[in-house]
């Protein structure tokens, strides 16, 4: 396989080999009545009505996120994370691959997980409408999944961590260790989990990945060079429709992207031409991109398209605006003036 997206044919020949790990990512988020209105639950039914066979549910709400931040999705620490995702089948040299039912954002964001810590990791392009579309084999069940050898455990699958240039995980402010996607946390290490029988996953994560609150007060300051980009919707990103969050608008300066811009009426991503030029000038922008929305979801579908590109050089603020608005000394603006390409 070549790029980050496979069409559902080509993972329909590899799932008959059984060399591929799937994972449905899907997470269900009720539209904001109100601001503030932040209303999620597990994708876990739907995956039960129906999935790809095969596939297991990864739940992005709990166990793929990191419980102590204080902000939803937030990306856990590279070792808790590889534990997680050792549980769901992922194993050293076996490719994966994610997918949803609600339009790819939380396949994008599986994958943008995968791919920070270095594991070979696609993208279902259209997700499971496509794979519908294709008249491929769906299953269901009332079983829970649960991955070839049980849950991750004991000692032999401990995490020896050996970081070689920055800490994975500093203290945060109070003492609280930090997520990933926190600031402080953002260097690169290498990770061997080792578990008995079941195989392993090496952890490599990439440095240059995460971006905090502080880098984008930097940024405002004027003291960093980036590009900022919201992925949100146009309505969402000038404030003016309820927000999940406590306040509305988008960060001073950035400009708009919307994720659903990137991909067509059926989930599918925009052919490549049509793509880099939605893209615009990020393809080729010589600062560095950090991206970001209301949870650290739809910022991911930008990420994938860029890499869909040949570009991967880019950062995601996880707290976005759910940690942004909570903090009332950091700006917030409205309007539409703001653009990307």
């Amino acid at each position: 396989m070549t790029g980050p997206l496979i069409s559902p044919h080509d993972l329909e020949v590899r799932r008959q080999h059984g060399d591929i790990v799937i994972l449905d990512a899907t997470v269900e988020l009720a539209p904001a009545a109100h601001d503030g209105d932040h209303r999620s639950v597990s994708g876990l039914a739907g995956w039960q009505r129906a999935h790809i066979p095969g596939s297991r549910h990864a739940d992005l709400l709990h166990t793929l996120s990191d419980p102590a931040a204080p902000y939803h999705f937030a990306a856990p620490p590279p070792e808790a994370l590889a534990a997680a995702l050792h549980d769901l089948g992922v194993r050293d040299g076996i490719p994966v691959v994610t997918y949803d039912r609600a339009g790819g954002l939380w396949a994008a964001r599986l994958w943008y997980l995968l791919d920070w810590l270095g594991l070979e990791s696609y993208v279902l392009n259209g997700g499971l409408p496509a794979w519908q579309s294709a008249a491929l084999p769906v299953a269901s069940t009332r079983e829970s999944p649960a991955g070839p050898e049980g849950p991750y455990a004991g000692p032999e699958g401990a995490v020896r961590a050996s970081r070689d240039r920055e800490s994975a995980a500093l203290p945060a402010a109070g003492g609280r260790r930090a997520s990933a996607g926190s600031e402080g946390s953002l260097g690169a290490l290498e990770t061997p989990l080792a578990a008995s029988r079941a195989g392993a996953i090496t952890v490599r994560a990439k440095g240059g990945r995460w971006v905090g609150a502080g880098e984008l007060r930097a940024w405002l300051a004027g003291d960093v060079d980036a590009t900022v980009v919201c992925a949100l919707n146009p309505e969402a990103y000038a404030g003016e429709v309820p927000t999940r969050y406590s306040r509305r608008g988008h960060i001073p300066g950035s400009g708009n992207l919307p994720a659903r811009s990137l991909t067509g009426a059926d989930g599918r991503f925009l052919p490549e031409p049509e793509l880099r030029a939605a893209l615009g000038d990020l393809v080729d922008d010589p600062a560095p991109v950090w991206l970001y929305c209301g949870g650290g979801i739809s910022a991911t579908v930008v990420a994938l398209a860029l890499a869909v590109v040949g570009r991967s050089d880019v950062a995601l603020y996880d707290g976005s605006l759910e940690e942004w608005s909570a903090d009332p000394a950091l700006p917030l603006e409205l309007g539409r003036a703001g653009s990307a390409a």
